[in-house]
């Protein structure tokens, strides 16, 4: 049990939440925090609003305040003071902010005073509507797994707010997208110290992003695709979710001699593959494409790794047709595989076992094997077993219903393919 559950034991406190964004708090919003006996809050917002060491008028304000920083400390003093209490809150406070964290340790608010997002408000600098947007936080964990899936966001969708944090600003964000060369078109607006007297909007490429270290806290980031920053209107706020259709029929690609993933074993692949938004699918030996567009399509980044020219070309026009963004890269698996970003699902279609084993050394959570070859399914297996995974694999051996002269029908043979996948256990 934590320490703010012991404490709410005693007496809750009466706990208001005020969101602040440089503006003048309202006369209520005012009232209620003059009010109170315990104040809680970023240093910023302490001194902002005359509560820090000294008040406005130069002496000791008498009320209790806590200095946010790790968080344990200030819930453990809201949950045993039994006066009235604020909590102070950069912006919307119910939006990626402290809301959450009081109503997970069991402090109910009384009320709350929002203030305008930080998102909202860099979307207004850039006069771009934000109903279509997704909203990424970067921050958290330590180990740079949500900066890698803000990241993928990125580069997956046409716009996206990303909430910084230590470590993970708008220079970390830029280099992550820049890793392996496959940022795409994309432009990054940096919203600093948003509403303050200093404020500062830059827009920047991610190459010019990544060589800056004097972005100003704190600072919002939106990542833009320039050829579509007006969508279509919607009714549902965010990313409109997966497309109503999956597993498309071969003749919505262009591909050549019928060398395509078939819609029944695509379904099985992607089943398996599991993408979603902010994951990366590496689709290696593309041919079409048609596997990582689908991946795409349900949200995830997706890089198309193909050695033949023609192809690539097919692949990308395979992508714009269907309105998704794969980053193509012309070369030849495992020996390109390297410098991209780390993946979270690997669909390999073609190149033999060397790329299966170069696939596993990135450690994926998940990796699906097409093959048309009975003699390869062994090998495979053994390499995804000795990768300490959970092993899986179907014969897929489907027949289509197809017309005969007569006006009857019979079920045509489609080719045979061994799925093979491992998950990590």
């Amino acid at each position: 049990m934590s320490a703010a559950s012991q404490g709410r034991d005693k007496k809750s406190a009466h706990i208001t939440v005020i969101g602040w964004d440089g503006a003048s708090l309202s006369a209520s919003a005012r009232q209620v925090l003059d009010e109170a006996t315990l104040v809680v809050g970023g240093a910023r917002h302490l001194d902002a609003l005359g509560l820090g060491a000294k008040g406005q008028e130069g002496k000791e304000d008498e009320r209790a305040t806590v200095t946010l920083g790790p968080l344990e400390p200030a819930l453990r003093a809201l949950a045993r003071h039994e006066g009235p209490a604020v909590v102070l809150a950069s912006g919307d406070p119910g939006f990626f902010g402290v809301l959450r964290a009081l109503t997970d340790a069991g402090l109910e608010p009384a009320g709350v005073y929002p203030a305008l997002s930080s998102v909202a408000t860099a979307f207004a600098r850039a006069a771009v509507s934000w109903d279509d947007a997704l909203v990424v936080s970067a921050h958290g964990g330590g180990d740079g797994r949500e900066l890698r899936r803000a990241a993928n966001v990125c580069r997956a969708h046409a716009k996206v707010a990303v909430l910084t944090g230590p470590g993970s600003g708008p220079r970390e964000l830029a280099r992550e997208l820049l890793r392996g060369g496959v940022a795409g078109e994309r432009v990054l607006l940096v919203a600093q110290r948003l509403a303050h007297g200093d404020e500062r909007v830059e827009q920047l490429t991610p190459q010019d992003a990544a060589a800056r270290d004097d972005f100003a806290e704190p600072n919002v980031v939106l990542c833009l695709d320039p050829r579509r920053r007006s969508g279509s209107k919607r009714w549902l706020a965010g990313w409109s979710g997966p497309s109503a259709e999956w597993a498309l029929a071969e003749s919505r690609f262009a591909h050549r001699d019928g060398q395509i993933t078939k819609a029944e074993v695509r379904a099985l692949v992607l089943a398996r593959l599991a993408p979603r938004v902010g994951d990366l699918v590496w689709d290696l030996g593309a041919g079409s494409g048609s596997v990582g567009i689908e991946c795409a399509r349900l949200g995830a980044a997706v890089i198309a790794v193909e050695q033949d020219a023609a192809s690539c070309g097919r692949i990308a026009a395979n992508a714009s047709v269907h309105e998704v963004d794969v980053a193509v890269v012309q070369g030849r698996a495992p020996g390109v595989l390297g410098g991209l970003p780390q993946p979270d699902a690997v669909f390999v279609g073609g190149g033999g076992i060397d790329v299966v084993r170069a696939a596993l050394r990135r450690a994926p959570a998940r990796i699906v094997v097409a093959l048309a070859s009975v003699e390869r399914v062994g090998e495979v297996v053994r390499s995804l077993e000795a990768d300490g995974r959970v092993v899986g694999g179907v014969l897929s051996q489907s027949s289509r219903l197809a017309a005969l002269p007569d006006g009857t029908h019979r079920f045509a043979a489609l080719n045979p393919v061994y799925v093979v996948w491992g998950s990590a256990a």
